[in-house]
């Protein structure tokens, strides 16, 4: 890891070191799809954040009789009901909780999945890339603060339903290869609708955002 970020080598073997924890770990809730977006697509070398996302299924019917223990013990509520139960058995160190003291899918899996200190930033949310790509947007144009816009340039490498599980051999050499052929920022943004002026527009603001960001950092949403 330099000043720049990481080296694209580096940062492709960290999103397999990823998929692997989610495909082989018990996770603190179910996890559908996982997707990479920008940088770490678009060939760039070094890279500056990889931006990983996570879709997550909502947790049902785990132990919710267990929440007390885990509220004497640790002073976070939700165990149980918004996270498993058998992953934070597995796990305590990686429990977070939300400024309500509740469990938060969101930041346990980023305790689980990132060190603190690497360019690394996580999306999590209970929805598909592509349908938060445009929910975002809209919100963003509503505001007028493109800062927190998906970049939409995107791969998504692994599915999983139930027991199954499926990476997808093709992104995955594509991303290793350097392989995408994908627009910039602003062309992708403008497909999306925006006009050509607000495209860069927005294109400008979220890089700017994107720069001053440090460390690993993770944001949850709920569509």
């Amino acid at each position: 890891m330099t000043e720049e970020g990481l080296a694209r080598s580096e940062a492709v073997a960290r999103v397999e070191a990823i998929l692997d924890a989610v495909e082989s770990e018990t996770m603190p809730v179910p996890v559908r799809e996982v997707w990479v977006y920008g940088d770490v697509v678009l060939g760039v070398d070094p890279v500056p954040r990889v931006n990983v996302y996570l879709t997550k299924d909502l947790l049902f019917k785990d132990a919710p009789e267990r929440e007390a223990e885990f509220v004497e013990s640790h002073g976070i509520e939700g165990v149980g009901k918004t996270v498993r139960a058998a992953w934070a058995d597995e796990h305590p160190e990686y429990l977070r909780a939300n400024s309500n003291g509740h469990a938060a899918p969101e930041k346990c899996l980023a305790a689980h999945l990132l060190d603190d200190d690497e360019p690394v930033h996580l999306e999590v949310c209970n929805t598909g890339f592509e349908r938060n790509v445009t929910q975002r947007l809209e919100g963003a144009k509503a505001r007028d603060d493109y800062t927190q816009l998906l970049d939409p340039r995107a791969a998504m490498l692994w599915a999983g339903n139930g027991e199954e599980s499926r990476r997808s051999g093709e992104a995955l050499s594509k991303l290793r290869e350097n392989e995408f052929v994908l627009p910039t920022l602003s062309a992708a943004l403008a497909m999306l609708g925006l006009e050509d002026d607000e495209a860069d527009r927005a294109a400008e603001r979220l890089r700017e955002y994107q720069r001053d960001r440090r460390g690993a950092t993770v944001r949850g949403d709920v569509v």
